[in-house]
């Protein structure tokens, strides 16, 4: 059952964050968001795209946390942390 609901909130935390890197290409870039990633991959700044997605995160953290529902907050941090994980591939690697 433990599993189950940390695997719910990590789940719910890659969603947010691709919902994140979505809204921010939508609203704040001037072409197509495939062409905006293609953009940011070729100009190395991925990264700092999916860390401005990553903030998205916070919102459903919250409202696990006011919910008592711990463990799927827990899997929203695995989820921000796998996001950690991929900016530093893109930006150092």
């Amino acid at each position: 059952m433990i599993k189950k609901e940390i695997f719910i909130g990590f789940v719910v935390g890659i969603f947010a964050n691709i919902a994140g890197i979505f809204m921010y290409l939508y609203f704040f870039s001037e072409y197509k968001i495939e062409t905006s990633l293609t953009m940011a991959y070729e100009n190395g700044v991925l990264g700092n795209v999916i860390a401005l997605g990553a903030i998205a995160n916070f919102l459903p953290f919250f409202v696990y946390i006011k919910k008592n529902r711990i463990y799927r907050a827990r899997g929203v941090i695995l989820a921000t942390l796998l996001a950690g994980l991929s900016i530093i591939y893109f930006e150092f690697l």
